[in-house]
């Protein structure tokens, strides 16, 4: 009965954080920055390729969008994600192929109940 107590009340959070990556990844493989920008938090350390820095929402939304449509991507694929040690915090791992060649995404995000934030965001030629 305690377990499925349990599934009744815990698996629906557990479904629900999953989406929110899966929206994620969704958004890096169509190449659709508004989309992916939802998740970012109100500031987000970007890095394309040697360039980084901090930037609002906004800016990192923009940067985004100039990548992509530099690089139109073609598919994203998730190769790991892990979670760290206070389950506040999760990363995640993938291979972005575009009309210009692959990249390394890697993406750190705080996680609060099923809300992700994109805190950082890295683009790296393969």
């Amino acid at each position: 009965m305690k377990e499925l107590l349990f599934v009744m009340f815990f698996a629906p959070s557990f479904f629900l954080a999953d989406a929110g990556l899966a929206d994620i990844n969704r958004a890096l493989s169509s190449g659709n920055a508004d989309a992916l920008g939802q998740y970012f938090d109100s500031s987000v350390e970007v890095s394309v390729l040697d360039q980084e820095n901090v930037y609002t929402k906004a800016q990192a939304v923009q940067i985004v969008k100039q990548f992509f449509a530099k690089n139109a991507p073609r598919s994203f694929a998730q190769v790991h994600q892990g979670v760290s040690k206070g389950s506040d915090s999760e990363y995640c791992i993938g291979n972005l192929s575009t009309a210009n060649g692959s990249f390394r995404v890697y993406l750190y995000m705080k996680v609060t109940g099923t809300n992700y934030l994109i805190q950082e965001l890295r683009f790296d030629q393969e």
